[in-house]
C-alpha cells in the first residue's frame, strides 16, 4: 500500500511494517486500465459538452485535468473525474445566459470554493442530505438531459428548457431527419446490446467498451451521409475566462450550484467507487479521504475552469469501470488523462469524423439511465418516494438548486408529519377492547391518547397494539399510569407491537427473534431440574418449531403463501457442506425463495460420467440450471471440515500431521476419521475428493502457490485442503455440460466461498488470483 501524503495524519495500521513498496505488476494493470477508461472518457466528453452547448474540446480538457489533477491530488484514487454528467442541465444553463468565457470563470470560483470545503473538513455533512433527494436530483437531471438530446437525434437543435423541449416533441417527432435518426438509432441499438452479446466471440468483444463501440459503429453507418460532424477549433487566449456580466446574487448562485452538485455528485461516487474497491483483493491504495477528494476536485475545477474546460466532477460510471479493468492504483486515472490529452492534440482528425447525432444518442441513454428503477425500489421501501418525485419534477421544471430546496422541504414537511401525525382508535372486539396507536406516541399524542383510554369501560380486557417505533417519556408515562390504575380496579391490560407480538415478556420465556443477529438458541430448550437427565434432540427440536411457529411464522406467512402460488425461482445454486454449523441463511442473509441450497459431505461435486449412486448432485446441479436458470452457482467450504480432515488422514500420516486437527475441532464425519471398512457409503463418497487431494499434494510438491488467502497465510494443511477442494469442484462443475453452455454465453457465473467457523468470517475466490479475500461489511450504498 501506498503511504498516505502527510495532510491525512493517519497513523499506520496495526502490525504494518511500514509503506511496502510499489508492485511493478501494479503498472501492467493500471496501464490496462487507463487505457479502458481513455475509451471510454472520450466519447462521453465530446457528448457533454455538446449537451451543454460549450465548445466540444471544453470537454477533453475536463477529461485531461479531471484525471491528471483530480487524480493526483484528490482522496479517492481509484475515482475517474471528468466532464460531469449530473452538471449538464447547470453548465448548458450558464452557457445560455452569460457566455462561455463566464462560464468558465464560474467553474474556477466554484473549484475555489470546494477547496475551502475541503479544507474546512466538511465532506462528510455532504453524505447527510436524504439519498432520496440525491438520487431525485440525478433523476431530474437525467430526464431534462434525454428530452433536449432527443432533438438533436431527431435531427433538430434542443429548446432552453425541458417543458419546452418536451411541448416540440410532437412535431419533431413528425418530421424527423432520417440520417440523423439513422445514426441515433444505431448507437442506441448497440449500446443496448454490447453488454449482451453471447458466447466466446461476445465475450472477447466485450472488452471494448460499450459507448466506443457505438460511436465507432455509428460513425461508419454515416459515411457518405451529409449530417453534422464533431468540429474541435484550435484552442485560443481569448478563450481564458471572464468575469459573468450579471447581478451578484445571481452569479453567487450559479457558483453554488456548481460547487453543491459537482462535490455531491463526486463524493457519492467516491463513496461508490471505494465499495468496489475494498471488495477486490490486490488494491494498492487505501480507503478513500473524503476531505482530501473534495479540494482535490476544487483543485481540478479551477484549472479546468482557467484552461476553458467544463466543470468537473467524480463519475460512477468511469470508477466502476476503472475498478473493473483491474486498476491499483491512481497511476489508472492519472495516465487515462494523458492519452486524453494526446488524444486531443494528435488524433483531431479522427474525432472530426464522427456524427454529433451519435454523441447526442450516448448522452441521451446516459440520462436514461439516471432514472434509476432500482433507486425508485429502493426509496419506496423507505416511504421517502415523495421526497425523490419532489425533487425530479422541480428539477425538471425549475432547475438543480430549486429541486434541491424543494426536496428539503418536503423531507422537513414528512419529517415533522411522522412525528406529529398518530392515529388512536378504540375497538371492541368480543369481550374486549382494542386500542390501537399508529404512528410515533410523543407528547403531541397525549391528549388523543387520554382521550382514547377514558372511553374504556372499568374492569374490562384491554389490548393496546402500538404500531409505530418511538415512544417519549411523556406518552410512556401517561400509558403506564393508566395500566396501573385500570388494572387496580380489577382490569386485564396487555401491551402488543407490531405483528402483535408483546413489547415485554418475562425474563425465563423465549426471547429470540427472527431476522435479528442470529445466536444459539439454547432457549428453546425445555427447562428442566438441575439433577433431570439431559433430554434427548427431539424435545429441544420441538422447541425450536414451537418458537418458529410462535415467532416467526406469522411474519412469513404472506410471503411463504406468494411463494406456494408463484412457485420457486431462485437466483442462485448454494452448494456447501452438510456440516451442522453452516447456517446458509445467516452466511448470506437469506430467506425464503433466495437460494436452491445443495449440501452433502464435504461440498462435492462429482463429474459426469461416475456411477449412479452420484446422481443426486448431478440432478440438482442439472435441475438449477435448466429448470429455474439460476444465474450463479456458489460452492462454499469451511474450517474444521471432517471431510477434508478424512481425506488427509487417508493420504498418510506425513500430510496428516501437519493438519493442525487437534485445532479444527471436528465437523462433518464425527471427527473427521473415515470407517476403515473401504465399503462403507462414507467412504465410496469421499473418493470423489481424491482429485482434491491430489491437486493439494501436486501444489505443495511443485510448489506453486495455486490458492493463497489475500490477508493472512493459510493455516494448515486442512484448511488448504478445503480451499483447494472449492477450486476443483469449480473445475468439476464446468464438466457438466448445461453448466458449460450457460458459462459460454455469459448467462451463468460461478463463484467460490470459504467459511471461517470460528472467525465467523467468509471468503470469495478471485479466480484470476486464485486468491480468496475476506467479505467486509459493506459501505452503505449511497449511489
Amino acid at each position: 500500500m501506498q503511504p498516505q501524503p502527510p495532510s491525512t495524519h493517519r497513523p499506520p495500521a496495526a502490525g504494518s511494517s511500514g509503506p511496502q513498496p510499489p508492485d511493478p505488476s501494479t503498472w501492467r494493470r493500471d496501464l490496462s486500465a487507463s487505457l479502458v477508461i481513455f475509451l471510454i472518457a472520450v466519447p462521453l466528453s465530446l457528448g457533454i459538452a455538446l449537451a451543454t452547448g460549450a465548445p466540444l474540446q471544453a470537454g477533453l480538457v475536463a477529461a485531461a485535468v479531471g484525471g491528471i489533477v483530480a487524480g493526483v491530488l484528490g482522496g479517492a484514487p481509484l475515482q475517474v473525474s471528468g466532464a460531469a454528467t449530473g452538471l449538464v442541465v447547470v453548465t448548458a444553463e450558464l452557457v445560455g445566459r452569460y457566455g462561455w468565457r463566464a462560464t468558465c470563470a464560474i467553474t474556477a470560483l466554484a473549484g475555489l470554493m470546494q477547496l475551502a470545503l475541503g479544507t474546512a473538513r466538511v465532506a462528510r455533512g455532504a453524505l447527510a442530505v436524504s439519498p432520496a433527494i440525491v438520487h431525485g436530483v440525478l433523476a431530474g437531471i437525467g430526464v431534462t438531459i434525454a428530452l433536449g438530446q432527443l432533438h438533436v437525434v431527431l435531427g433538430d437543435t434542443p429548446n432552453s428548457s425541458a417543458l419546452e423541449n418536451l411541448a416540440a416533441l410532437p412535431s419533431e417527432l413528425g418530421h424527423p431527419h432520417p440520417s440523423a435518426l439513422l445514426v441515433g438509432a444505431v448507437t442506441v441499438a448497440v449500446l443496448v446490446a454490447w453488454p449482451r452479446l453471447p458466447g466466446r466471440a461476445g465475450l472477447w468483444l466485450r472488452t471494448v467498451p460499450a459507448p466506443l463501440a457505438a460511436i465507432a459503429a455509428a460513425t461508419g453507418a454515416s459515411t457518405g451521409m451529409s449530417v453534422p460532424r464533431v468540429s474541435l477549433p484550435e484552442w485560443r487566449l481569448q478563450a481564458l475566462p471572464a468575469l459573468p456580466d450579471g447581478p451578484v446574487l445571481g452569479v453567487f448562485a450559479a457558483v453554488l450550484t456548481v460547487t453543491l452538485v459537482a462535490s455531491m455528485e463526486s463524493l457519492l461516487s467516491a463513496v461508490a467507487v471505494d465499495r468496489l474497491r475494498a471488495e477486490r483483493a490486490g488494491m494498492q491504495e487505501g480507503p478513500a479521504d473524503l476531505d482530501r477528494e473534495l479540494a482535490g476536485q476544487g483543485a481540478a475545477n479551477v484549472v479546468s475552469g482557467l484552461l476553458g474546460g467544463l466543470p468537473i466532477a467524480g463519475g460512477a460510471i468511469r470508477g466502476s469501470a476503472n475498478v473493473e479493468a483491474g486498476a491499483a492504483s491512481r497511476k489508472s486515472t492519472v495516465l487515462h488523462g494523458l492519452w486524453v490529452l494526446l488524444c486531443a492534440g494528435l488524433l483531431t482528425t479522427v474525432l472530426e469524423l464522427i456524427p454529433l447525432a451519435a454523441l447526442a444518442a450516448l448522452v441521451m441513454v446516459v440520462g436514461v439511465k439516471m432514472v434509476s428503477f432500482a433507486h425508485i425500489k429502493h426509496v419506496q421501501r423507505h416511504r421517502e418516494f415523495p421526497m425523490y418525485a419532489s425533487t425530479l419534477g422541480a428539477v425538471v421544471l425549475f432547475g438543480v438548486l430549486q429541486g434541491v430546496a424543494v426536496g428539503i422541504v418536503v423531507t422537513a414537511f414528512l419529517s415533522l408529519r411522522r412525528l406529529a401525525y398518530t392515529r388512536i382508535t378504540v375497538e371492541q372486539e368480543g369481550a374486549g377492547h382494542v386500542v390501537r396507536v399508529s404512528g410515533q406516541l410523543t407528547f403531541l399524542a397525549v391528549p388523543r391518547l387520554s382521550r382514547a383510554l377514558t372511553q374504556i369501560p372499568a374492569g374490562a380486557v384491554v389490548v393496546v397494539e402500538l404500531g409505530g417505533s418511538f415512544m417519549d417519556h411523556t406518552a410512556y408515562d401517561t400509558l403506564q399510569s393508566w395500566t396501573n390504575a385500570h388494572r387496580a380496579r380489577g382490569g386485564w391490560v396487555t401491551l402488543r407491537g407490531r405483528g402483535g407480538r408483546p413489547i415485554a415478556e418475562p425474563v425465563s420465556t423465549h426471547a429470540c427473534r427472527p431476522w435479528t443477529p442470529w445466536r444459539n438458541h439454547h432457549c428453546t430448550r425445555p427447562a428442566l431440574p438441575a439433577d433431570a437427565p439431559a433430554p434427548g434432540g427431539g424435545q429441544q427440536l420441538l422447541g425450536g418449531v414451537s418458537a418458529f411457529q410462535r415467532n416467526t411464522a406469522p411474519l412469513v406467512r404472506d410471503e411463504l403463501a406468494r411463494l406456494a402460488r408463484e412457485g420457486q425461482c431462485p437466483t442462485q445454486l448454494f452448494l456447501t457442506c452438510a456440516d451442522s454449523r453452516l447456517v446458509t441463511s445467516m452466511i448470506t442473509s437469506s430467506g425464503p425463495g433466495d437460494l436452491f441450497t445443495v449440501r452433502n459431505v464435504g461440498n462435492l461435486i462429482p463429474p459426469p460420467a461416475t456411477d449412479g449412486s452420484c446422481d443426486s448432485v448431478g440432478a440438482a446441479v442439472e435441475y438449477a440450471v435448466e429448470v429455474l436458470k439460476v444465474g450463479s452457482i456458489t460452492v462454499c467450504g469451511h474450517s474444521g471440515c471432517g471431510a477434508m480432515q478424512a481425506l488427509l488422514d487417508s493420504a498418510g500420516p506425513s500430510t496428516a500431521g501437519r493438519s493442525g486437527a487437534g485445532r479444527s475441532g471436528g465437523g462433518t464425519g464425527s471427527g473427521g476419521k473415515a470407517p476403515a471398512d473401504p465399503q462403507t457409503p462414507l467412504v465410496r463418497w469421499l473418493r470423489h475428493g481424491r482429485p482434491s487431494l491430489a491437486r493439494m499434494q501436486r501444489i505443495g510438491r511443485l510448489g506453486r502457490g495455486e490458492v493463497a488467502m489475500a490477508d493472512r497465510p493459510v493455516a494448515d494443511a486442512l484448511e488448504r485442503l478445503a480451499l483447494v477442494n472449492v477450486m476443483q469442484q469449480l473445475d468439476h462443475l464446468m464438466a457438466h455440460d448445461c453448466v458449460a453452455r450457460r458459462v459460454a454465453e455469459g448467462s451463468l457465473q460461478l463463484h467460490g466461498m470459504y467459511f471461517h467457523v470460528a472467525e465467523a468470517q467468509a471468503y470469495v475466490l478471485d479466480a484470476a488470483s486464485r486468491t480468496f479475500a475476506a467479505v467486509r461489511p459493506e459501505v452503505l450504498d449511497a449511489v
